[in-house]
């Protein structure tokens, strides 16, 4: 880099080759007021770093991002919207005369990089170290100071003087995260980071939260565990500081490496070098599909599979081009699954023999098949390419013999197959009586007036139509999972656009769910309750019909690094309102007192204005209009948003909602799950531990999520008044919280004296590799996860 910095001839011929190549702006700078737009690209002072707008893949999304300056197509060495493509060609990167850099486009809010006040010297800056800067100037023109760079976020490459780790005093943590598939710089599965915890594990992959790789100690100049390959390449320089200040890894390289050096974490979990005229990979834990021997060296950690599986299966895929014989299951799309995770699905799911992409195209989601698909090799483009695990393709093998011994046996297997006929038909003939009861009742929500003619509260659609609006159950219409079953977006031939939830006949609960749900939402009408507006009981088949909610459902939004920007202050403040005034109408003013049991941010659906409104009743307890509470003996929701007293003794009331509602106020206002991340280090504390933390130190303003903050868009007294009430509801005493009818005043008048909240439940959090676990102050019963559990209880 330094021979190309200092040599005039071999920048000028530079310059002269791009200025025909490219249109570009002829600097390494933007000042306030510019903008640099889509064809146009900032050049480093010797030319060896260029930034600028780009398609990657086969999409026409669009990233800016930095790149080596060659003529290869090489991926950038970092991304600035990696997770919020822009859908047109009308992106430009600004630096506006208030000193916000952000990316602007076309019919879409704007994504910002840095905001604050204007300083009439402040510049964008792409340096010769590959580093994008916005940096404050003094009145002679030297720095005062870096605003904002490139270097503190990076994505998943390591240039040379990068650091990876941590600033103590800025407390800005650098860390790499993977791409999620070759051509798509989102997110990906693995993050390679500097362990803030095990000290004698300097440096490690985690693959979504796990550890998956450890470097090892620090010696001579390298880590225990990082190979020859890294350790005895002398161009490579690599460092490890820690002290009061910051700890981090860096490297520098030789003079003799002058072809674009960089350290990258692949989306199949490798750390590759990229130096001279070669490519080594340092870390490879999981071979690739055409590789059978897995490389578990250099600190890898075995991944736990089921005892179905051989000690040589992890690697026993072959990679071909073909057909499956039938539909496999794709998994939601939401996940974010890459090909690794989708090969531990599969692994880990004992009747799975092969798995892929769910959208070739792009190399997206995750589709895998059971044991009663069967694969067909054709070599033609228009294929899929399908990863066989080994011992699938041979299963053939197994039912031939099975069919030999099976000769020997065959009177007592025909005797069997005649019990297990009529075991079959004595389900069905139940499985039709229970459905006929089911339509019976379901009936009777559709109103007969005196004419003859019906009205419906639930109108009853036949399930052609059905199929006919979600495309035959298509994949693409797909929405989501849950434990009822698939969730589909519908549009009928009138150009009614609606939500189709179908009963999976693989759930046990979802009969009993299902007639819940649907006598009791046909009785509720709110403007903050998703309307349900049929069913569907034909053939096997038991579907819910729902208004379309665009904007899916909060958790969507809130817990989404770039999707939460959409949330504005004012939104989230409306969105707390809705909720609110959505419970006051099931505990008070239904026809039916409705106690939800499972309100949390995932139920919360969102219209196409972003108006909240509760849905998913399948848990749902009605209670007679004089009674406050009943026991039950059996405990269902989601772990980590019950209240004490539901969890540990089966008490349900109205402030059991109210519990719920104050997990999610204090979700809405943090852009954090209450158990997803750790607070402290002597007693790790979930997000209302922490909450109550910095409330009793006067500092309960640091809960307010970064995201807004960065925008400065808020009402400061709104978003204490609101964590105020969060406390409030999710104190330990049922009686102590106030109802939901109190929450809406509270919300409603900010002036109003609250009573100071006392200490809340289940505020110490131990999270593990496979979920979190929650130890109450009472009692250590409770375990939480994210599994919902549905059950219909009689009374």
């Amino acid at each position: 880099m330094a021979t190309m910095k200092g040599n005039p001839i071999f920048s000028f011929f530079f310059f002269f080759f791009f200025l025909n190549e490219f249109s570009y702006s002829q600097t390494d700078t933007i000042q306030l007021g510019q903008e640099l737009k889509q064809g146009m690209q900032l050049f480093s002072a010797s030319g060896i770093f260029r930034l600028g707008f780009v398609q990657l893949g086969p999409s026409n999304f669009s990233y800016l991002g930095i790149w080596y300056n060659t003529r290869d197509n090489e991926n950038p060495v970092w991304v600035a919207n990696r997770g919020d493509a822009i859908l047109d060609d009308s992106g430009a990167l600004g630096l506006d005369q208030y000193g916000n850099l952000k990316i602007t486009q076309n019919a879409r809010d704007p994504i910002t990089l840095y905001s604050a006040q204007a300083s009439v010297n402040s510049s964008a800056v792409l340096l010769d170290s590959g580093n994008f800067a916005l940096r404050e100037s003094s009145p002679d023109g030297s720095v005062n100071r870096v605003l904002w760079q490139s270097f503190d976020r990076p994505t998943d490459t390591l240039l040379p003087k990068m650091k990876l780790g941590f600033d103590r005093v800025t407390g800005v943590n650098r860390s790499l995260t993977s791409w999620r598939s070759v051509d798509s710089p989102a997110l990906g599965s693995f993050t390679l980071g500097l362990d803030p915890i095990v000290t004698d594990e300097v440096m490690v992959i985690w693959w979504r939260g796990v550890k998956y790789w450890g470097s090892g100690t620090w010696r001579g100049g390298c880590f225990d565990s990082l190979g020859d390959e890294f350790c005895n390449d002398y161009k490579y320089n690599f460092s490890y500081v820690s002290n009061e200040n910051e700890s981090y890894f860096s490297y520098l390289v030789s003079k003799e490496v002058t072809i674009f050096p960089r350290l990258t974490l692949s989306p199949d979990g490798e750390i590759r070098g990229y130096g001279m005229d070669f490519m080594f990979t340092g870390v490879s834990c999981i071979g690739s599909s055409s590789d059978s021997k897995p490389s578990l060296r250099f600190g890898c950690v075995e991944q736990e599979l089921p005892s179905c599986r051989g000690s040589s299966s992890r690697d026993s895929f072959e990679s071909k081009v073909g057909a499956m014989s039938r539909d496999g299951f794709r998994f939601n799309g939401n996940e974010n699954l890459t090909m690794v995770d989708c090969r531990e699905k599969c692994l880990k799911n004992c009747s799975c023999v092969a798995y892929a992409y769910a959208d070739d195209n792009n190399g997206t989601g995750c589709e895998i098949w059971t044991k009663e698909s069967s694969f067909t090799e054709i070599n033609l483009a228009t294929l899929r390419e399908i990863h066989i695990l080994e011992s699938g393709v041979r299963m053939w093998w197994i039912w031939l013999m099975i069919l030999v011994g099976g000769t020997a046996t065959f009177p007592l297997l025909l005797s069997s197959l005649y019990v297990m006929w009529k075991k079959c038909k004595a389900r069905s003939n139940i499985q039709r009586m229970t459905q006929d009861l089911l339509l019976q009742e379901l009936g009777k929500a559709r109103k007969r007036h005196k004419d003859g003619t019906t009205s419906n509260e639930l109108h009853m659609f036949g399930f052609e139509s059905i199929s006919t609006a979600t495309k035959g159950f298509s994949a693409e219409n797909k929405l989501g999972e849950g434990g009822f079953g698939p969730v589909y977006r519908g549009q009928f031939v009138d150009g009614r656009e609606v939500a189709i939830k179908r009963l999976s006949r693989s759930s046990g609960q979802g009969l009993v769910e299902f007639k819940n749900e649907a006598l009791l939402i046909a009785k509720l009408q709110h403007t903050n309750l998703v309307r349900l507006l049929g069913f569907c009981i034909q053939r096997e088949e038991r579907i819910l019909i729902y208004e379309y909610m665009p904007n899916k459902s909060l958790d969507f939004f809130l817990f989404d690094d770039y999707r939460k920007n959409l949330l504005t202050w004012e939104k989230r403040f409306s969105i707390i309102g809705g909720i609110a005034q959505g419970l006051v109408y099931l505990h008070k003013y239904s026809r039916l007192k409705v106690i939800h049991r499972d309100l949390k941010a995932s139920n919360i659906l969102l219209d196409k204005d972003m108006n909240p409104k509760i849905s998913d009743f399948g848990m749902a307890r009605i209670f007679g209009l004089n009674v406050s509470e009943v026991n039950t003996n059996r405990v269902v929701g989601t772990y980590g948003y019950m209240s004490p007293e539901y969890a540990l003794n089966g008490i349900v009331s109205e402030k059991t909602d109210v519990f719920s509602f104050g997990i999610i106020l204090l979700e809405i206002i943090t852009g954090k799950k209450n158990n997803s991340t750790r607070y402290g280090s002597e007693e790790p504390l979930n997000l209302i531990g922490y909450a109550w933390h910095l409330w009793k130190e006067v500092r309960g303003f640091e809960l307010l999520d970064p995201a807004l903050v960065e925008y400065n868009e808020y009402n400061v007294t709104e978003v204490l008044n609101c964590i105020h009430i969060g406390l409030l509801c999710v104190q330990d005493h049922a009686a102590d919280r106030p109802t939901v009818q109190d929450v809406v005043s509270m919300l409603s008048n900010d002036t109003t004296l609250l009573p100071s909240p006392k200490q809340p439940a289940f505020f110490i959090s131990k999270i593990h590799k496979e979920g979190v676990e929650v130890s109450a102050k009472k009692s250590d019963k409770c375990s939480v996860n994210e599994i919902t559990t549905s059950v219909m209880e009689a009374r």
